[in-house]
């Protein structure tokens, strides 16, 4: 995984969306509630409803570098807060992310540890329910599995195969070469059109991706 991490680094999400346009895409209501929202790391999957009973076990449970992710069915309820942010950053994982609600802004919006909600709400719910761990669910709108490959940046949050990730990443640093190629021709006075034709002219899948997605 850490080669994974290291190669997001020199690229975006949307760049690894140009290179494959069937990529799972959560949608732009689960947004950044952190200081920091870059996540790269392997999912540890949570199913609950109006308990956080679950999202606890999860965090005890998870291992260095997992990315706690709940299906919390989209509920306004807090199913993590504060405490939650700062025993995963002790467990060193790598960022959370719940469809639902998220609470205690004071501190997780200064948070270094990755945080994703769909509604910040004070109103914590129960904690009763065991739930379900590392099984398929459902989140912004799309499926992840258990140990699938999340990513995320200030563009948005994606899932990956964790199989196909390091060709896509690949793939994805050629599309920002081509996009520095037109950047520089566009600083040194060419039009928009010419700086686009001119990165084109470089060979390779990156240069189709990038065509299909300008």
């Amino acid at each position: 995984m850490s080669s994974i991490a290291e190669l997001f680094l020199n690229v975006d999400t949307t760049a690894i969306c140009d290179a494959d346009k069937t990529t799972r895409v959560l949608d732009s209501g689960i947004r950044p509630r952190s200081a920091n929202p870059r996540i790269a790391g392997p999912a540890f999957t949570v199913r609950c409803r109006d308990d956080f009973l679950p999202v606890l076990r999860a965090i005890e449970a998870a291992a260095e570098g997992d990315v706690i992710v709940v299906d919390g069915g989209g509920h306004e309820i807090a199913l993590a807060g504060e405490l939650f942010a700062r025993g995963a950053l002790a467990r060193r994982l790598g960022g959370i992310i719940v469809d639902g609600g998220y609470r205690d802004m004071a501190y997780v919006s200064t948070c270094p540890l990755p945080v994703y909600s769909r509604f910040v709400t004070p109103l914590a719910g129960t904690t009763v329910k065991l739930g379900e761990l590392n099984v398929p669910v459902t989140c912004g709108g799309v499926t992840v599995n258990p140990g699938d490959l999340i990513l995320a940046d200030v563009e948005g949050v994606i899932v990956l195969d964790p199989a196909r990730a390091e060709d896509l990443l690949e793939t994805a640093g050629k599309i920002k070469e081509l996009e520095a190629r037109a950047i520089e021709g566009l600083t040194a006075g060419a039009t928009l059109s010419s700086a686009l034709k001119d990165a084109f002219a470089a060979p390779g899948d990156a240069k189709a991706s990038f065509r299909t997605s300008r």
